[in-house]
């Protein structure tokens, strides 16, 4: 899915195929193709890089890393956190309650990306930029007033952090990819699910459920990476060429996912969606559960992963 084809002008240029999971009027998919374009741009038509939304290319998500690493896909986006399967490390950008909002999402991926780094380069691919989703709500068929309405509760978790936390909450948390989830809440085996705004735009769940409650228990991330190949194939300049880019488009698309997130609630409840916050005794239950989650995560996912929580809670007074 990467070519060497002619541009006019030039010597040979490369093109990359791109993957994405998310429908193509995501707001990740949208930085996607902005980024594309940019890309084009800066490297003077040298580097195409083809956008593919919707999981077109075959991949649904937890399978994004490894795809790229074995080169069966040049350049990818994908949630980080999915990649725990094969990193347990990645779980730290979703972890319940450790870094809540925006804010605290910057610091923890500013102080996670040296080690990122390090993890993308042994898996054979180089990271480009990092996007937090919106905070993750919860979705359900009936309002959620305390932690006991989740009880039994069959609710879709998009990583194994989030299905432990929902089961430490008394839910029935059920792991599924992105590309199952409109499915399954259609059949039934699922009520609920436990997303970001975006998500519940783009699956248009005010068709399935009547309630969202702003948990925002974590602002998980998204990330780019290029196959070391693909991107070594690349003269130092359009290498440097990209890596100036994408510095620059960073922020920017950090700042849309905060607008984005403004958008969707709007959309939720013009459409119907009654939105809710927690109350302060949920958000203790939640705490406490959080707590426990780190503390046996931290027990397996080895010194890195301790290191950065360890700065991180010291930097945000947790």
């Amino acid at each position: 899915m990467s070519a060497l084809v002619f541009a006019s002008g030039t010597a040979f240029a490369e093109n990359w195929d791109m993957s994405f999971a998310w429908p193509e009027g995501n707001f990740h998919v949208q930085n996607g193709i902005k980024f594309a374009e940019e890309v084009k741009k800066v490297t003077d038509g040298r580097v195409e890089i083809t956008v593919h939304s919707g999981g077109a290319l075959g991949l649904k998500g937890p399978e994004a890393m490894a795809a790229v690493r074995d080169g069966l896909v040049p350049i990818a986006e994908y949630s980080l956190e999915q990649q725990n399967g094969e990193v347990p490390f990645a779980s730290l950008g979703a972890m319940p309650g450790l870094a809540m909002g925006y804010d605290e999402t910057k610091t923890l991926s500013g102080i996670m990306r040296p080690h990122l780094d390090k993890i993308f380069a042994a898996y054979n691919q180089k990271l480009l930029y990092m996007v937090p989703w919106p905070g993750q709500a919860v979705y359900t068929k009936k309002p959620i007033e305390s932690l006991a309405d989740l009880k039994g509760y069959k609710l879709r978790g998009a990583n194994a952090r989030a299905v432990e936390f929902f089961d430490a909450l008394g839910a029935a948390p059920v792991l599924l990819p992105w590309a199952e989830v409109v499915p399954s809440l259609a059949s039934g085996v699922i009520d609920g699910v436990s997303t970001s705004s975006s998500s519940g735009v783009d699956g248009k769940f005010w068709e399935f459920m009547s309630h969202m409650s702003r948990f925002d228990w974590a602002n998980p991330l998204s990330v780019v990476t290029v196959n070391l190949d693909a991107w070594k194939a690349l003269s130092a300049g359009d290498q440097s060429a990209i890596d100036g880019l994408s510095k620059e488009l960073e922020p920017k698309f950090w700042g849309i996912s905060k607008l984005e997130d403004e958008k969707n609630l709007k959309k939720l409840t013009d459409n119907g969606m009654m939105i809710s916050m927690l109350t302060p005794e949920m958000r203790k239950e939640i705490a406490a559960a959080s707590e426990k989650i780190w503390t046996e995560f931290l027990q397996n996912a080895g010194p890195e992963a301790k290191e950065v929580v360890d700065v991180y809670r010291v930097k945000v007074g947790k």
